[in-house]
């Protein structure tokens, strides 16, 4: 019985850690926005226990901060901290594109480049970013530096959370699939297998789609 209760309780928190996630990196909240317990409880229908765990988690990914006596907010960060993500991605994105062995499996890239295609036509916004994280996630697993990815995902995440901004802007002023039809440029870029070009196209790409 025991573990049958400790299998519903990871389950909620699951629920919890994907109900949130989808609505931070959807563009659903604005950083700093606060995360109310009671809200939230009733409307996932579950415990203040799973999901305390699952702001826990969240924190741990940078998406959540937690306010001494204030309770838990959508995670904001500085300019500085942004322009330095940008950095880290940068570098990690040099690096990798330069280790890439001549002859490696696009696969991945294909994969995700299809996600985003199909959350396109779906307009689902979520499905949008996050099959574009999974995207340039994969280019960098192309390198076939597992700990390097990472380190890379993990700097998208926190990104993500300004990402979900500017799409939803974009949205206002770009025109209809602006979005996919620049990563399927990027894709035949890539697919290029020049690393001067694609790091080029990284650079031009970055710059467009992340800053204001």
């Amino acid at each position: 019985m025991k573990e049958t209760e400790e299998l519903a309780s990871a389950s909620l928190v699951e629920l919890a850690v994907s109900r949130l996630t989808r609505e931070i990196l959807g563009g659903g909240t604005e950083p700093g926005e606060r995360l109310v317990e009671e809200q939230l409880t009733r409307r996932f229908g579950i415990s203040r226990a799973p999901l305390r765990e699952a702001l826990r988690l969240l924190a741990q990914q940078g998406l959540v901060e937690h306010m001494p006596r204030r309770g838990a907010r959508v995670a904001i960060l500085s300019d500085g901290d942004i322009q330095e993500l940008y950095a880290v991605r940068d570098v990690l994105e040099r690096h990798a594109v330069t280790t890439t062995p001549p002859g490696a499996d696009l696969a991945g890239v294909a994969d995700a480049m299809k996600a985003m295609q199909e959350a396109d036509a779906r307009g689902d916004r979520f499905d949008m970013a996050t099959a574009h994280r999974e995207f340039h996630v994969a280019v960098v697993a192309l390198a076939g530096n597992r700990q390097l990815g990472l380190v890379y995902e993990s700097i998208l995440v926190k990104i993500q959370l300004y990402m979900a901004l500017n799409l939803r802007r974009e949205a206002e002023v770009a025109r209809p699939h602006d979005g996919v039809h620049r990563h399927e440029r990027l894709y035949d870029v890539v697919s290029s297998r020049d690393p001067d070009t694609i790091l080029a196209a990284l650079d031009e790409h970055g710059a467009r789609f992340y800053l204001d």
